[in-house]
């Protein structure tokens, strides 16, 4: 009896599970699928989305210096906390879809009339009324991952799969558009909002929107229009340190347009909401900065008293740099000067903040022109700062530009000082070095004893916190340059960029080399010659080298000699660098020399700060007459005064230059009656050129390629396209029966121009001659190459190398097009903006390959034949693509196929061969390309094996903790 019950019951069982099949589209199997859906898979992606987001909100730190982004996501260094919660969460939700979903339509009493709800009931592609919340959280995953383009796709798939359903449909396109502004697309975000205000906002996603608006103004920059959705968007956050972020973000956007109170104010609920420290430190210093307006001394004093706190010890580069910014609001730039550094010496992190001070340190260094002291302050930020700033690449282009100039300026300046050294009384030159020595010992003894200071502080806060593990209230540690992912030190970019600096602050520039601790290796060399040559004769016979004693001594001297002039804190270390002797005089005038012409140069082009270059430029040309390249000083000259429109002083530098140096290349470069026009046209004017010589040469002008090959070699003999007028001359002689001028031609491109695009093309046709092969005229076919087959290559092969006609496997979209026919770089923006128009869940690599005698552009991504003929077909309906592709080959190939093209078989070969096999296939109605390539719904009649497999994975107990 009880195995007929046990029977039955299995029975029972299996006809209710049937009955609840995804296949099966009732009211049971809505509810059955919805209830495993939200108490299986979903319930543990979800914990575990909350997980992560834990994780990342008390992981994130933000930039103070900076405006704060709306979301912790926004912060690019936090986007990877969390991001193994987040992954699994991911995965849960793409198993609750695969799952769960129900595509079956419902069935329906035909007798019955449709109502307008009952059509959209019926239209619905989704029936499982539980689901949309695993796309959503899957979504979110994959944003708070800074997957934003992933986010995107899944985003924008919800929104067109619950198009008839207002509240799911809004939260989607809110999100949606979040993803867009976080991947600063602004106007794909305007144009969801612009659309969405069409609507009316379903009342459960208006908190979504809220947060779509006061971040996509935020992101614009347009304040005013922020300030009430953040007001909102502060409403209903119940996250506390959230909460005082959004108020943090309000009080600074208020500050930026102007209402001061009204940041005051927000400041001060930032601090009600009894923050982290470092978020309620930020938001007093922020107070401190709105209100300083009006009484200044006052908001100085509080700051001064901030910095003298135990708590804010970590933080004194924040508070010196909030003091420099006030008194610079006052116009006291010496002030301000002196607040940013006094925080750049206090400063124990090597984080951020010092870098935004460093920076704006150098900014008023380089305003006022003092490039030592910027190159100092710029050196050492970047190695701090974030490259994706907005001022990164001006930082980064004037940071190299002074490492350029300074060590020409300091070694003018240096020389300088050692010749005014060697011309002063002994008595006043020995009372400089001894005042340089005192000054070097101070600075010694006032880092020893910092050093020390940190020593004992650092002793007593790790004793501290044995003895005490309650530190709620203390500040947050310092920031750490060691990688804390697990990256090697030597490839963080960071650490190794302020090692850099470390090295380079205490030892100054050196070459990889023996001695490198050495600035001067020759004056040290020589000072130990003549100090054995001064010993006095009491010492013993120094006639005789041999005597042991003697030869001892000299040795004891000679170290002694070279241990005083290596020391920084004796005279003779200095000694030894001042220039005596007419030698070294002349070796300090030929520093000199170099220096001032290469400052100056630098001044001129790379800083365009024509007084200080011509400062340098005349000094060099007028006290400096031998300097041997004076030529170059004077053209210099010439170019400088000609663009500040001294036209005489430009004459005068040309006159010069024609009396002194008649033969010098710049003197005849100068004397071309087209110099002027070259200089300001000669690019377009050479690129004009060639074009009507390329159509020349396609319409078999030969008289017009002869002339313009010679006015290229006349006018333009260093121009881009040399090499191509000279390919083309070549071509040319060969279509009038010249094959001997067309090779020495070809010759030339390559000898001269290797690297040229044209040197490749040549080179193929001299080896066909060198194989005895016999040249013929005509103009260029890309049919030529297209029939092209390696036969050596395809002799190798195996006979089990055929063409496949095998739809299943990936395939790649190929254009081929002859050079210089399309413009390569608007071919690739315009295919990307394509792509990212009409494929949002999709994302297709794009690469150029050069080959012999044509480029090609492949088009990679696409998981079957259907997909890349979609893709073909979508791209030559569109009128714009269709235009540009005029004059390029396309085909869609599979990968296996690829491998087997130039070698075994011609594109011509397998022309044919997609004619006979791929032309007549029947391509897939569904829009493939829109669905995301990870989440291919079967189709109810093909999904029972699939479900079956996945239903086993759900027995897994790390799927049911609920149960």
């Amino acid at each position: 009896m009880r195995r007929y019950s046990y029977i039955l019951l299995m029975v029972v069982v299996s006809l209710l599970m049937t009955a609840c099949s995804v296949q099966k589209n009732t009211a049971k199997s809505r509810f059955w699928q919805s209830f495993t859906a939200k108490y299986n898979t979903y319930y543990n992606g979800s914990q575990a989305y909350i997980d992560g987001s834990r994780e990342k909100e008390k992981g994130n730190k933000d930039n103070f210096t900076e405006q704060l982004p709306l979301f912790t996501v926004g912060n690019k260094n936090s986007r990877s906390i969390g991001k193994g919660n987040f992954d699994r969460s991911i995965e849960k939700m793409e198993k609750t879809i695969k799952q769960h979903s129900i595509k079956a339509k419902p069935e329906w009493n035909k007798t019955r009339r449709k109502t307008a709800k009952d059509k959209e009931w019926l239209g619905r592609r989704e029936y499982n009324p539980f689901l949309w919340k695993a796309w959503l959280m899957m979504g979110q995953a994959q944003y708070q991952k800074g997957e934003f383009e992933e986010a995107a796709a899944t985003f924008s798939y919800m929104s067109r799969l619950y198009l008839t359903q207002p509240m799911e449909n809004a939260i989607a396109r809110a999100w949606l558009a979040r993803c867009y502004t976080e991947l600063d697309w602004i106007y794909d975000a305007e144009d969801v909002i612009r659309n969405m205000s069409r609507d009316s906002i379903h009342y459960r996603a208006q908190n979504d929107w809220d947060n779509v608006y006061a971040g996509y103004y935020l992101k614009t920059g347009e304040f005013e229009k922020a300030i009430p959705y953040l007001r909102k968007t502060i409403r209903h956050e119940h996250r506390k340190t959230q909460k005082a972020r959004e108020w943090y973000i309000m009080g600074q956007i208020q500050t930026a347009i102007g209402k001061r109170e009204e940041a005051y104010k927000a400041y001060q609920r930032v601090i009600r909401q009894n923050p982290p420290y470092e978020l309620e430190f930020n938001a007093r210093i922020a107070q401190t900065e709105v209100m300083a307006k009006g009484n200044y001394k006052k908001m100085i004093s509080r700051l001064k008293r901030m910095a003298r706190s135990d708590n804010n010890k970590d933080y004194l580069d924040q508070v010196y740099y909030a003091i420099g910014n006030i008194y610079l609001m006052q116009k006291d730039t010496t002030q301000a000067i002196a607040a940013y550094e006094k925080g750049n010496t206090k400063a124990t992190r090597s984080g951020i903040e010092k870098g935004v001070l460093l920076l704006k340190l150098g900014d008023l260094y380089w305003v006022l022109e003092k490039y030592n002291d910027a190159q100092r302050c710029y050196g050492e930020a970047i190695g701090l700062l974030d490259k994706e700033r907005d001022d990164y690449e001006m930082l980064s282009k004037r940071s190299k530009i002074l490492d350029e100039l300074v060590p020409f300026t300091d070694a003018v300046h240096l020389q300088d000082s050692l010749q005014e050294l060697a011309n002063m009384p002994e008595k006043d030159r020995l009372a400089a070095i001894d005042r340089v020595i005192e000054a070097l010992k101070k600075k010694e003894k006032e880092e020893r004893d910092k050093a020390l200071e940190a020593e004992v502080e650092r002793v007593q806060q790790k004793q501290g916190a044995v003895g005490n593990r309650n530190q709620a209230t203390r500040p947050t540690t310092p920031q750490s340059t060691t990688p804390t992912n697990g990256q090697w030190y030597f490839y963080n970019q960071m650490a190794v960029n302020q090692g850099k600096q470390t090295f380079q602050k205490q030892w100054g520039k050196r070459e990889n080399a023996d001695d490198w601790q050495r600035t001067n290796k020759t004056v040290v060399g020589n000072l130990n010659m003549e100090s054995a040559q001064e010993v006095p004769d009491s010492l013993g016979s120094l006639e005789n080298p041999e005597n042991p004693d003697v030869a001892e001594s000299q040795d004891s001297l000679s170290a002694e000699a070279d241990t005083l002039a290596n020391d920084p804190h004796n005279r003779e270390y200095y000694l030894a660098q001042i220039p005596f002797t007419d030698e070294q005089k002349a070796e300090s005038d030929l520093i000199i020399m170099d220096g001032l012409y290469n400052a100056g140069v630098i001044f001129k082009d790379k800083l365009e700060n024509y007084g200080l270059a011509e400062k340098q430029l005349t000094r060099l040309t007028y006290q400096y007459p031998t300097y041997e390249q004076m030529d170059k000083a004077w053209y210099h000259l010439f170019l400088l005064y000609s663009r500040k429109g001294q036209t005489d002083l430009a004459d005068s530098c040309l006159a010069r230059m024609k009396e002194n140096y008649p033969e010098s290349e710049l003197t005849i470069l100068l004397s071309n009656p087209y110099f002027e026009e070259n200089a300001r046209f000669g690019e377009h004017i050479e690129d004009s050129i060639y074009a009507a010589t390329y159509d020349a040469f396609k319409e078999g002008r030969h008289d017009v390629i002869t002339a313009n090959a010679k006015l290229s070699a006349e006018r333009f003999p260093l121009g881009e396209n040399r090499p191509k007028f000279i390919f083309l001359n070549g071509l040319s002689l060969l279509d009038q029966g010249d094959a001997s001028g067309c090779v020495a031609e070809l010759k030339t491109v390559v000898e001269k121009y290797p690297k040229s695009e044209v040197s490749e093309m040549a080179g193929m046709i001299i080896k066909g001659v060198q194989e005895g092969r016999t040249l013929t005229g005509g103009t260029f076919d890309i049919d030529d190459f297209w029939s092209r087959r390696d036969l050596t290559m395809a002799q190798d092969s195996t006979s089990t190398d055929a063409l496949s006609a095998d739809r299943n496997v990936p395939f790649t979209f190929l254009l081929a097009f002859q050079p210089d026919s399309v413009n390569e770089n608007q071919l690739l923006y315009e295919m990307a903006r394509f792509n990212f128009s009409n494929f949002l869940v999709r994302n297709f690599d794009l690469e150029i390959e050069r080959q012999q005698g044509f480029d090609r552009m492949m088009i990679r991504g696409f998981m079957n034949f259907d997909e890349a003929q979609q893709y073909a077909r979508q791209l030559y309906q569109s009128d714009t693509m269709s235009r540009m592709l005029r004059h390029c080959r396309s085909l869609v190939i599979s990968e296996h196929n690829l491998t087997l093209i130039g070698t075994r078989f011609s594109y011509k070969d397998y022309d044919e061969f997609y004619e006979r096999t791929f032309m007549p296939l029947q391509i897939s109605n569904e829009e493939l390309l829109n669905i995301p390539p990870d989440l291919q719904i079967i189709d109810p009649e093909d999904a029972e094996p699939e479900v079956k497999e996945e239903e086993e994975e759900t027995d897994d107990t790390d799927d049911f903790d609920l149960w």
